[in-house]
């Protein structure tokens, strides 16, 4: 999907903690950036069908569905498996990393998180994109 110059790259924010999506909208919209949030899977994939994001800062401990599992949907559904998703989560073992990067995120970030290097990322992906 082409992005129009004049319009803000948007993130969708799915974490179940209603601080961390505020802290993260508010960081996020600083960088000119348009933020949804969402408290759990079910209302993401609602938002995904309405207002397809540019990326998804993802958590990992949630209600309904963990993370991972979310990820793996979406990344076997032929609509959004194109979605760069990050996750933005307290679970920072190296297995909980590694299952982060084997369920299809391109990045995985500890809580708390360093917003400077999380937004740093994001434009690196867009980047990306908008030369691909």
């Amino acid at each position: 999907m082409e992005q129009q110059a004049d319009q803000k790259p948007k993130v969708i924010i799915v974490d179940d903690d209603r601080e961390t999506r505020e802290m993260l909208t508010l960081a996020l919209e600083l960088e000119d950036f348009e933020v949804a949030q969402a408290a759990n899977g079910l209302r993401l994939i609602s938002i995904l069908h309405v207002d397809r994001p540019d990326v998804i800062l993802l958590d990992v401990m949630m209600s309904w569905i963990d993370g991972f599992e979310l990820c793996r949907s979406i990344k076997k559904n032929e609509e959004f498996r194109d979605i760069p998703v990050i996750f933005v989560s307290a679970k920072k073992t190296p297995e909980d990393v590694r299952e982060g990067y084997e369920a299809g995120a391109v990045d995985y970030f500890p809580k708390p998180v360093d917003v400077d290097k999380l937004v740093a990322r994001i434009g690196q992906l867009l980047e990306e994109r908008r030369r691909s």
